[in-house]
């Protein structure tokens, strides 16, 4: 279905599109499992127009479409440089490691690709060799890292398979933005993200993911933030993903982590002896920071819950420091101090050129945190939303743009001849209105695909007939009763999905003794491992919440059961949320129906979607939310959910199973 008629192809790419895709093409000859779809190839039609005549297209992509090919063959077939971003990196190493790869074989046409990922990904050897001469170097690590080193060709740490994923002992050798030297380095020729960047820029496809894209884009016009190469064309997929990844990356944080890494990396740089201190005015200088920011950060936690704000996130606005703007003022103080002393000592106020780039780098930091924790303290742009946010040990004080869509406009839009925004999930009953707001699209080609899956048989979707409203006392009792049931019915096999850890609580606490099947709970290993565990687990039964809504995909008869308790409404209490909720209201408009019921729909449509991944696939879909049925809104989730068979007896699903 056409929303907006596509601009008209020529000949070239569009026929050699239409090959490639057809029924005795290439692609059905050589690409394992590959079958003809007319959504397909509509789909790569319409990217073929879009990169040939230029402008943007909006294209939903049901599951099971085939969309990443829709898109890769149209791309290397233009003979163009591509920027292609992914919202994940699970999806980013697919293309380049295994879609690619057969497209290079099926196509036979010669291309070039490069999976660019953020610089911390990656090893930097100048800091290798700081670690290295620091009397008190883990010389374990050290010997592993220079082991590998001798046989990477990227030094992407995603290579070192027995390495942690938080480890710290990376974060000591990692290739940041924030400490790195660019060409002053004196590893710079050999430099791994060097390296990357020069492949990429020779590249007919860069493959790149939301958050390196966001994070490249919001310091393109720093001395060293630049990492991606220009590039005329671009394909977004899970552009569903855009606008949260957007919000953060063009947001300003500063946290006690990042005071002391800056303290810690000065310290290291002074006692390893690449800063002189004759007189210790730097070291002096180091300690006060140091003092300051303790002093700072513990009064901003004081005050969170001297406020009540026992929240993640607690919003803030300019009259809420209070006493707490005095300390933040001493650590302004200190850091202008610490920056300026560094800088003296770089040699660049003398003759006007660096000579300790170690120290120009370490002034540079201390300045940016300066400037950012002035404006974070001053808490008076309109256009942000203040917030503090406590995570374990941390405590960072962020502000983050209410609208990105101005941000998007220039990052994307503006900057590419070409632009592709695809997603199973873009469209809140069939109207791309939502996404279009939100990510500034002005005019737009616009295709919707739908799934090839027949939902009508392979799913059922369940509404329990009677349950008591949300917010009532008695709904954690209620919906573990039907978790229960269900689970039964379904032999466990399922993933139940909840909006909050305290209701995953209080109903597994409710549910699993009386299962009889292996129970796996989020949180008690990483995502990974734990998705792992339950594809290996015969009728397991995974307790999990937000991150499981999202770019998780099971096959076969190991997943046949989803299960939601609430509709995914974003907290109102959310600092960001609710910024966003009142600027909508004051221009005008309602926030309800504009903006939190789309953003609801597009992730409940994203829970959906684990279930039905495959055309074998068979399943339940189970929502217990009265409010489907209770409230107007209700029908808006209805007619935006696959066209499964819906009922409210629970025999139906044992039925269902039986066939």
């Amino acid at each position: 279905m056409q929303e907006v008629p596509a601009v008209p192809g020529t000949p070239g790419l569009k026929r050699a599109v239409e090959a490639a895709f057809a029924d005795d093409g290439p692609l059905v000859r050589a690409v394992d499992q590959f079958e003809p779809r007319a959504g397909q190839r509509a789909m790569a039609e319409a990217v073929a127009d879009t990169i040939e005549h230029g402008g943007v297209l909006l294209a939903e992509a049901g599951t099971g479409t085939g969309k990443t090919l829709a898109y890769l063959v149209p791309a290397i077939l233009s003979r163009q440089r591509v920027l292609i971003s992914t919202g994940t990196k699970n999806l980013q190493e697919q293309i380049y490691f295994k879609d690619l790869p057969a497209l290079r074989t099926a196509l036979g046409v010669p291309f070039s690709a490069t999976c660019m990922k953020g610089r911390a990904n990656y090893l930097c050897l100048h800091r290798l060799d700081q670690l290295r001469a620091h009397p008190a170097a883990p010389m374990d690590f050290v010997s592993t890292i220079d082991e590998w080193r001798r046989g990477t060709g990227t030094g992407d740490r995603a290579e070192l398979s027995g390495l942690e994923e938080d480890s710290p002992l990376w974060h000591d050798v990692s290739a940041q933005a924030e400490t790195c030297l660019g060409n002053d380095c004196p590893q710079y020729r050999d430099c791994y993200v060097t390296k990357m960047r020069q492949r990429a820029a020779e590249s007919d496809l860069v493959i790149v993911n939301h958050h390196l894209l966001c994070a490249d884009a919001s310091v393109r016009q720093s001395t060293y933030g630049e990492v991606i190469p220009d590039c005329n064309h671009a394909v977004i997929d899970e552009a569903h993903h855009l606008e949260d990844v957007a919000t953060q990356y063009f947001g300003i944080a500063v946290s006690n982590y990042r005071i002391a890494d800056l303290v810690r990396d000065a310290e290291r740089a002074l006692n390893l002896g690449m800063i002189e201190d004759v007189d210790s005015d730097l070291r002096h200088a180091i300690s006060r920071v140091d003092d300051h920011s303790l002093t700072f950060f513990g009064a901003l936690q004081t005050a969170r819950h001297a406020r009540g704000g026992f929240e993640e996130r607690l919003r803030i606005g300019p009259g809420w420091f209070g006493d707490v703007l005095d300390d933040g003022l001493g650590l302004i103080a200190a850091l202008s101090g610490l920056a300026d002393t560094m800088r003296q000592r770089s040699g660049a106020d003398e003759a006007g050129t660096q000579v300790n780039e170690d120290a120009e780098t370490l002034s540079r930091r201390s300045a940016e945190a300066r400037d950012q924790l002035t404006f974070l303290l001053e808490a008076a742009d309109p256009s942000y939303v203040y917030f503090l946010e406590a995570r374990n040990r941390g405590v960072f004080l962020r502000a983050a743009p209410i609208d990105v869509s101005r941000i998007i406009n220039e990052m994307l839009f503006n900057r590419m001849r070409a632009t592709i925004m695809t997603s199973a999930t873009l469209t809140v009953e069939g109207s791309f209105d939502y996404v279009k707001g939100r990510l500034g699209v002005q005019d737009a080609a616009a295709l919707r695909v739908p799934s090839e899956f027949d939902f009508t048989e392979q799913a059922i979707l369940y509404l329990p007939k009677q349950m008591p409203p949300p917010k009532s006392p008695q709904y954690g009792d209620a919906v573990a009763r039907e978790v229960r049931d269900l689970l039964l019915r379904t032999e466990g096999r399922a993933f139940v999905l909840f909006t909050s850890y305290s209701m995953l609580r209080s109903v597994r606490d409710l549910v699993e003794p009386d299962l009889p099947y292996p129970v796996i709970v989020q949180g008690t290993a990483p995502r990974s491992t734990l998705l792992a565990q339950f594809r290996s687990t015969p009728n397991a039964v995974l307790f999990a919440t937000a991150s499981f809504w999202q770019g998780v995909d099971v096959v076969g008869e190991q997943l046949s059961c989803v299960i939601i308790d609430k509709l995914p409404f974003a907290s109102p209490g959310d600092p960001i949320t609710a910024a966003r909720i009142e600027a909508i209201n004051a221009d005008g408009g309602d926030a309800f129906q504009d903006y939190q019921v789309p953003l609801a729909i597009l992730a409940m449509l994203q829970g959906l979607g684990r279930l039905i991944r495959h055309r074998t696939d068979r399943g339940v879909l189970a929502v217990l939310d009265p409010r489907l049925r209770t409230m107007g809104y209700g029908r808006r989730f209805l007619d935006s959910f696959p066209p499964a068979p819906v009922t409210q007896n629970p025999e139906a699903v044992t039925r269902f199973f039986a066939r």
